[in-house]
Parts: C-alpha cells; structure tokens; sequence
C-alpha cells in the first residue's frame, strides 16, 4: 500500500546536518486515472455489506462504521495516531461470523479492490484512509492482493497485513535474554521472500514506544499506512513489507511516551546515505570473497607470538577522493610493498560529522557511505587479505552523539544510554555513555563486534576508549559520579561486558585480536577473563593494549636536545619495568601527530638533518623493543606537517617530479627495512611477552645517550640492538656479548646512506674478544653512529 504525501507532509529536518528530503518525494503526485480509463471494476460481491455512505478518501470526515467489516473507534484513532501495537489484528483479511473482512489503510487514496483468483470487490471507504468489506467467503483467500487506486494511478501490491511474523520465536527469545550473537539477522531491514513473496522484513527495538511505522522512499515518508506490530515483551517491532526491496531509504516513525513523534534512523542499519543525510538505507550483501586462503591461516599463530607491524590509517584522507574500490587498487600494494603485516582502520562506522574522525558513531553496523557501499568496503578487505595484510578496525563502544534522528532516547526514554545522567553523560566528549548493564544494549555492542568479525572479515578491533568506560569517576569531579554496590570507582557494568565482548570474539572468531587503547594501570586488561588478578576481578580478555606509558616517555625523551637526554635516560628504560605485565603494542598514533602536537619529526630537536636522524634512530628502537609497533600514516616518509583530515599526508615529498629531495624516500626505505627484517628475525617478536625473550647489556649509559639490549628467539638465537642518541661518532664503543657467539653482523644501521645518513657502518663481520665487559665474558667494539641505532645478528 503506498499512500500520497499530503502537501504540507514533507519530512522534517533531524539533523542540522541534514537538508529536508523533498527530493524524495514523486515529482507529481499520482494522479486518479479518468473513468474512461479507469480498471472495470467487477461490481461488489453478492452479500457485501455496505450501510456506511461513502467518504471521499482523505477528507477526514468522521464515519462509524455500522457494518461489521469497518475498524471501530478506538482501533481507527490509534491506528490514525500510529500507537496501536497490533495493527495486524486488525488489517487485513478476517474471518468473521458471517464470511471474511477486508480492512486496509491506504491514506489518500480513492480506492482500493481485492482481487482473488475469483472475484474483484471493491472496498468501502470508510474515511481517513480506511477501506473496508465483508466478503460471503468460508476462509480467507490464499493469495489475495489489493489494487489501490490514487490520482493518476493504479497500484496492484500484496496486503503487509496478510503476512505472519517474519521473525522466529527463537530468535525475541535470545533478544530478550541479551544472547542473540547474531543480533544483525534478527533486528533492522532484511531483504526476504516471506510466505512465497519478495519484501523486507523490518524490525526495531524499542520498548518504550507507544507504537511504530515505518516510513520510506517506498510511501512517500508517511509512515501511516504502515504501522509495525509489538511482539509481545521483547520490545521488538516488526512488519513485513512486500514489494520493497535493496535500495530503498526508510527510517522509523516511534510515537514516545509523551505524545510525541520521532523519527529516526535505524539502529542496526547495514548500510546508510551518505552524510549529511541520514536516512537507513535496506541492504543485502552479493560480495563474493576470495581471502579463503588468508581466513584459514590467520590463526595459526597467536598475534603475541607473531610478526605484528601496523600502518593506521584514516581512510577519507589517505589519498583524498577515493572510494572504498579505488583504495583497493593502491592501498595494499603500498603497505605490502613497505612490508606492513596489518593496517590499522580508524573508524569505518557510519558517523554524521567527519571532523570527529569516525569516533562519535551513529551507525554502528554500517560502514561510512562517504567512500562507498559495504560491498566496496569488503572489496576493499578482501584485497588487503589477497595481498597478505590484515585489517584491524576502531571500534568505539564507549558512547555515541547526541544527534536526535539516532540513538539517543531512541524511543523516547534513556534507552541506550544510562537513565541516570551522571551515569550517561560523558564529561570529555558531549557525548552519552552506553547503559552496559542493560542485556539489551551490551548484546547490541557484542553482536556489532562479532559483526564486523564474521561479515566483513577484519582481523582485529582496537577498542577505542577503554578507560573511559571502566572508570565511574573518569573526568568526573567528586559529587559527579557515583560509587559502585562495593564503594569503589570501578564500572562493573563496564568491565562485564568487555570481558563478554573479548570472550564471544575469540570463541567465534579463531586468528581475530582485540586491542585495547587503555591509559591506566587497571590490572590485567590482556589477561584471561576467567584469571582472577590482585583487584579481584577477571582479566578483560583482550589479546593486546596500548602501550601509552612508552608513547609518552619515549616521545618526552627525543624531544630533548642530546645535551639534555643524559637527565631523562630512565624515560627510556622504565617500560622495561612493566613490559611483561601486559601483551603491549607500542603506538605512535594519530593522537600525537595533530592538534599542536607536530609531526613525529617535528618532534625531534637540531636543524633538519639531525631530525630525521634522530627519527630514523628512534623508529629502529621502538621495532626493537618488546612489544609491537604501530605508525600513523605519514610518519614513514617523515612528514613535516601535523596531519589534518582535510588533505591527509603530503605525498608530494617523495615525488622527485615535484622537485622533492631523497631525505623523505630514505626514511621510507628505512620503515620498508625495519619490517623486512623484523619478519625474518623471530628474536624480534616470538617472545614479546616473555621476558626470557630480552637483556640489557647497558641500560645506564646515560652519559653516552647508549641503550644496548638483546632479544632472543623461542631458539634462544640472539639479536643485538644498539641505539646512540648523541650527535657525536663513538668509535670503539665496547658492549659486552654472549660469548657463545663467535662473530655479529650488521643487518641494519640507520645512518646508511641510503636512508639519507652518513653511512657510519660497521666492519663485518664483527669479532668478539675475551674482554669481560657489562658482567660479560666477552665484548665487541662498535663504532656507533650519531643519532643512529644499529642491528646485528650472529654472523
């Protein structure tokens, strides 16, 4: 049934950031087809009661029906005010004592007829919409179908009111529990055949909601003539649409609890507009994938035991103007060729202001329009997969935006967020926090998780903002906040549901990791959730977290001119103190390269030749340190700039036909070395979390601005990383050595020429002498380069 707007019916703006769809609406409105032209109708069937005189449709007229066909009062106003919770009760076909009733609301239209295989009977018009009939039948035809006449045109569709639930009994009692896994199959619009007809299922929690509709492309954005039915207790709406199918726009017309209307976007939506419009967009998905090949041995290695070496990357900026299908064409040819073994995504999930990067989500379960559709975004996996590079994913659990076409007070009422305000609002960000404790509303974050796992492959979710969700008093002043059931500032709301979260993923997702960007001490955020800590409660569950102690320290400590460095030495020692309390990713991330921080060779002191030197040095000691590495697009040619959303990084700087030096090509070259070398050296990864798997030989030196260590492979073969943070040439640097190791060979030194250094190298192979040094039986001279770190390895 598909109603004509009225005039003065034109969507209003939800959004400030969205215009008024008028383009939505039919350039002219159906027109009444002349009655010359008009289908001949067979006549009323004999015994069709009809004591009510006629309406013309849309007059609103009132009319009390006297014949036992009609909708009765209170069942027409509730329908008419869109609060009714069980309009198939009432539409539709009837079986009543003296045959079958036909009731459709089709607002503004002149007419409807049902047609049978046997007979065409044209309904009354009761008013308002409304049509009627009482048809001499013993039982309800099977098919029947409904002409609905406007001005203009005749429209023939199935009756949405013939139609059973199209969603199982199984299916409200996971919801309603808080265990549907694949909450995704079960809520918002799935393309369908249903009872032998093509359509769309839609479906909606809200269980504040006086009623819903559905309201589309497909009837003009007037959801009136399509109201949904409750189904019982779960708080899920539900109507099956015949005739609409993948493409069409449609949000939800709730009535609340005041009186009031909203209409919003679909939670669960799979695909939405492209912003500023924020219509939900019916999807079905037709990639074809070809990772089986990556998917099948992803996991035969856990990713603490594994080379892990992450590119992140802002999609929208990467290269500016391409869509999810031309990323595919350069995206892993770049990050394979620099020897990356993952990229890391900001956030993919639909968001409405792009400035926010993608961490203030309104779509969840949708990946941003702006680059494509979600087969364009899984075209772009698959080939991230073919070339041999995972894909990690932002993933923001931790609040969503204000905006009032999407989740907030959903239906009226605090729904996904916390109805206690202290509780929902988060001080930092103006956004809400969501109600962990609600079954409801954790299944919608874990399902989502396992969403983006199983639907579009990733690899990985790096979830965004961890601490501020397991703290209470996080940004909050005293009288802010108020304390859990045992006194403490810890949300246990919180805390269950990423240890839920972390447990469903690796159950149904073997080879998948979650990353947690945590910035405090809470113990045991990559332990097991079924291991009890010195806190009392079980680990969270992720596979690895930020190092963001490492971040901070290390950076503060390059910053410094050489001169100075010898007073900060310990800011580069110290994570070695707590480098085996979790399983950490040490991340030079977005974070620190905007927003006045500079660029990450910006950071460095001296003029420009001791800044990249100082960088190359540095990016050699963060892959050489226990744990793994991310770098944020850009810093792997040394950018200069800050990076801004609006133009991404400068890549003119390593086009030699923009007149562009080799300085940026040779930190390039560098990142590309580290990485191969990194994947070939087990020292360097196989026992990250192990601390068998590391040994100072000089952890002290701070005189020299020296840091000299060892990493070991599960074989005990080692590797020697030295790093000199001083300008000057130290020639016969002695640095003591396992003396089971007859001679070293330099496999990477920063200050190669071809990295735009003063290639100050070492002799190879490298002897070592019977010289106790650093409580060593024996000890080799290095000349160490300036501002240079050196890799060598048994020879």
């Amino acid at each position: 049934m598909t109603p004509r707007p009225r005039p003065d019916d034109t969507p209003k703006k939800t959004s400030a950031n969205e215009p008024a769809p008028e383009d939505r609406r039919p350039a002219e409105r159906p027109r009444a087809p002349e009655p010359a032209d008009a289908p001949a109708p067979a006549g009323r069937a004999a015994g069709v009661q009809d004591s009510a005189v006629p309406v013309p449709a849309g007059s609103g007229a009132p009319v009390a029906p006297t014949h036992p066909a009609g909708v009765g009062p209170e069942d027409r106003r509730r329908l008419l005010d869109g609060t009714h919770h069980d309009p198939h009760g009432v539409l539709g076909a009837h079986p009543v004592p003296d045959g079958v009733a036909f009731r459709a609301l089709c607002p503004y239209a002149l007419g409807v007829t049902v047609v049978t295989d046997d007979l065409r009977t044209e309904l009354r018009d009761d008013g308002d919409g409304f049509f009627s009939g009482l048809l001499p039948l013993r039982a309800v035809p099977d098919p029947y179908r409904l002409l609905v006449a406007y001005e203009g045109t005749v429209l023939e569709t199935e009756d949405a009111y013939r139609f059973l639930p199209a969603l199982g009994e199984l299916d409200l009692h996971l919801i309603g529990e808080g265990r549907h896994e694949e909450l995704w199959r079960a809520l918002g619009a799935e393309p369908m055949e249903h009872q032998g007809v093509a359509g769309t299922r839609f479906t909606v929690w809200a269980p504040n909601a006086r009623g819903v509709r559905v309201a589309g492309g497909f009837n003009f954005w007037d959801g009136t003539g399509h109201p949904m039915r409750s189904l019982g207790s779960s708080g899920v709406w539900e109507l099956f649409v015949p005739g609409v199918g993948e493409g069409e726009l449609y949000k939800f017309d709730i009535a609340r609890p005041d009186g009031s209307r909203t209409l919003r976007a679909d939670p669960m939506a799979r695909r939405t507009e492209a912003p500023p419009a924020t219509s939900s967009v019916v999807h079905a998905s037709h990639h074809e994938w070809g990772d089986a090949e990556w998917m099948a041995g992803r996991a035969e290695r856990p990713s603490h035991e594994a080379p892990f070496s992450v590119y992140e990357i802002h999609l929208p900026s990467w290269r500016p103007g391409l869509t999810y299908r031309q990323l595919a064409d350069q995206l892993p040819a770049y990050v394979s060729d620099l020897g990356f073994t993952h990229v890391e995504l900001m956030p993919v999930a639909e968001h409405p202001f792009g400035g926010s990067w993608g961490y203030q989500v309104t779509g969840f379960y949708a990946p941003t329009a702006r680059l494509g559709t979600p087969d364009d975004f899984k075209h772009l996996v698959d080939a991230l997969h073919r070339a041999g590079v995972g894909v990690l994913m932002d993933w923001v659990p931790a609040h969503f935006p204000r905006d009032e076409w999407a989740l907030a007070e959903f239906d009226g009422r605090p729904l996904y967020e916390h109805a206690d305000p202290r509780r929902a609002d988060h001080p930092d960000w103006g956004t809400l926090e969501f109600d962990y404790g609600r079954r409801e509303v954790r299944n919608f974050l874990v399902a989502n998780a396992t969403y983006w796992c199983e639907e579009f492959h990733i690899d990985g979710l790096r979830v965004d903002a961890v601490a501020s969700m397991l703290y209470l008093d996080y940004s909050r002043e005293p009288g802010q906040w108020v304390p859990n059931e045992h006194g403490g500032r810890e949300n246990l709301d919180a805390v269950a549901f990423l240890q839920e979260m972390n447990a469903t993923v690796y159950r149904r997702n073997p080879g998948v990791v979650t990353v947690a960007e945590e910035s405090t001490a809470w113990d045991g955020v990559t332990r097991a959730t079924h291991h009890t800590g010195p806190g009392g409660f079980g680990g969270l569950g992720f596979g690895l977290k930020w190092n963001m102690g490492w971040m901070h320290d290390s950076l503060d400590y390059v910053s410094h001119d050489p001169v100075h460095r010898r007073y900060h030495h310990d800011e580069m020692t110290f994570s070695m103190v707590y480098a085996y309390s979790e399983n950490y990713v040490l991340p030079i991330s977005h974070d620190e390269v905007v927003h006045g921080k500079r660029s990450l060779v910006s950071k460095m002191p001296g003029d420009w030749w001791q800044q990249r030197a100082d960088l190359r040095a540095y990016l050699a000691f963060m892959w050489a340190h226990p744990g793994k590495q991310l770098l944020f697009m850009g810093q792997e040619f040394a950018q200069g700039a800050e990076w801004s959303e609006a133009h991404g990084p400068d890549w003119w700087l390593l086009d030699p036909a923009y007149g562009a030096e080799p300085d940026h090509r040779g930190v390039r070259d560098l990142v590309r070395d580290l990485n191969g070398v990194y994947r070939h050296e087990p020292a360097l990864w196989e026992r990250d979390t192990d601390p068998s798997g590391f040994a100072w030989i000089t952890g002290d030196s701070a005189d020299d601005n020296v840091f000299a260590f060892l990493r070991h492979a599960a074989d005990g073969t080692p590797l020697l990383a030295v790093s000199h943070f001083s300008p000057a040439v130290r020639h016969g640097y002695r640095l003591g050595v396992p003396e089971d190791v007859p001679a070293w060979h330099e496999i990477l030194n920063t200050d190669a020429a071809r990295y735009g250094g003063g290639d100050v190298t070492n002799p190879d192979p490298v002897k070592p002498e019977p010289t106790a040094w650093h409580g060593r039986a024996a000890s080799i001279q290095l000349t160490l380069p300036p501002l240079a770190t050196v890799w060598l390895r048994p020879a």
